[in-house]
């Protein structure tokens, strides 16, 4: 039950405090919020002090910009997030704010269903982060409202590091075959990437925000922890065998994570929203074709993936140095779509700035009479003009010998990936830069 699972929850920091206290080794950080003291009822708004400022110059000369904040119910939330690639003379706004919009949690055997976010307390679970999690960077201290111990609600808790991602591009400029004399270009990207660690019953969920030197951003949820050991019964038909022969059966649940982006591209929340569908056609003995159409999305929109569709949001207040306007193009990882309830059936909303709509489920604010308390039910037929974008993917746990024990992570997740943003790869090297359109074969 909900009930028993917030106590098993409350249990293990309990005592994890107090074996903590027993060995002397409780060290209560102030940071930037002062002393320790009974934490508010309710979170103060988007601060940006220095504290509370996140600024991070990337190889190949990107600079990140953005501040924080920490509510009592989606946890992390970043505001005014920018983005200045070499060359511009200005930092780009590109997101208001961002932060999780709901993780739904129903299980197979429909004994349970948590929104762990708005009934679960999923901000007050915030976990301690060792030094050795956070190699090169920083751990800030958050203060977590309602804390559920209110004699230390501050947690060093938030991690913001770099880490490497790989190739950012290569090319090779002597052609096919080319030896020793072959020039190469190439860059090890990095990422800035802020992550939190929030318990929520027997699972630990990782919420990570990557951003990477050429504008795309990546954000995911990677879930570990432990199977919850209350939950395994070999009658019900719908679990997987956990240890020897077929005996105890883990029941295989759902995680359905929501994200909630308040876009704010070149400063204006004034938005369009694009969508694109490629149609190939074959004729007999000829190489198929396929066009792709523009559909303008107007209105709110409930919206399904296929596999040649994808959603823009266009700035309409910039645009870069070709003159085109600048957009990000939404860009959803592996999902597992749960069709129980009405408010997962969908892949991504578009809805129309409503302060109140605040979770893609159990919304706990009050929006008045007939509006629902889920992201389903507010989409209505409203103009778009502040368009709020909710992104939905699912995972379906079915779980297995190696999730015994520490739970190996299982990440869901999407990307925002700039399209015109600017004129050229922000990373290209000098060289390269006047390869803009059309240029030689022979360069």
């Amino acid at each position: 039950m909900p009930d028993s699972r917030l106590r098993r929850a409350r249990a293990r920091v309990a005592a994890a405090i107090g074996a903590s206290a027993l060995l002397g080794t409780v060290a209560i950080a102030a940071g930037p919020v002062g002393s320790a003291q009974a934490a508010p009822r309710t979170a103060a708004a988007a601060d940006c002090s220095a504290p509370y400022r996140i600024e991070q110059k990337l190889d190949g000369g990107t600079v990140w910009r953005m501040c924080w904040h920490y509510e009592s119910k989606a946890g992390l939330v970043l505001d005014d997030v920018s983005y200045q690639p070499k060359g511009e003379s200005a930092p780009i706004k590109v997101l208001t704010s961002a932060k999780l919009g709901q993780i739904h949690v129903p299980y197979d055997d429909g004994s349970n269903e948590y929104d762990d976010l708005t009934g679960q307390d999923f901000a007050q679970g915030l976990q301690q982060l060792d030094p050795a999690e956070c190699p090169g960077g920083t751990i800030k201290t958050v203060r977590v409202p309602d804390a559920w111990d209110p004699d230390h609600p501050n947690v060093k808790g938030l991690c913001a590091t770099t880490r490497a991602r790989g190739h950012a591009y290569r090319m090779g400029e002597g052609g096919f075959g080319a030896g020793s004399e072959n020039k190469v270009y190439q860059l090890q990207g990095k990422d800035l990437l802020l992550y939190t660690v929030n318990q929520v019953g027997w699972y630990e969920y990782i919420t990570e925000w990557r951003f990477a030197g050429d504008g795309t951003m990546t954000m995911q949820v990677g879930a570990t922890g432990t199977l919850s050991p209350m939950d395994y019964d070999a009658g019900d038909g719908r679990g997987w065998p956990i240890g020897k022969g077929a005996k105890d059966y883990a029941t295989s649940h759902a995680h359905n994570v929501f994200w909630r982006l308040n876009f704010g591209l070149d400063g204006s929340p004034k938005s369009k929203v694009e969508q694109y569908d490629s149609k190939t056609t074959a004729a007999s003995g000829r190489i198929p074709k396929t066009k792709t159409t523009r559909t303008k999305v107007t209105k709110e929109l409930a919206g399904d993936a296929a596999a040649a569709r994808w959603w823009r949001v266009v700035s309409a207040a910039g645009k870069n140095k070709d003159g085109h306007p600048r957009s990000y193009e939404i860009v959803p990882g592996h999902t597992t779509k749960y069709q129980g309830r009405s408010f997962t059936k969908h892949d991504v909303y578009f809805t129309e700035y409503n302060k109140c709509e605040q979770f893609a489920s159990n919304n706990l604010r009050n929006c008045g009479a007939g509006a629902g308390k889920s992201v389903d039910k507010w989409v209505n037929g409203q103009t778009l003009k502040h368009p709020i974008v909710w992104v939905n993917i699912g995972f379906h746990h079915i779980a297995r010998d190696e999730d015994q024990e520490p739970m190996p992570l299982h990440w869901q997740g999407f990307q925002l990936s700039p399209r015109d943003v600017t004129a050229m790869n922000p990373l290209t090297p000098p060289a390269l830069s006047g390869h803009n359109g059309h240029t030689e074969e022979e360069r």
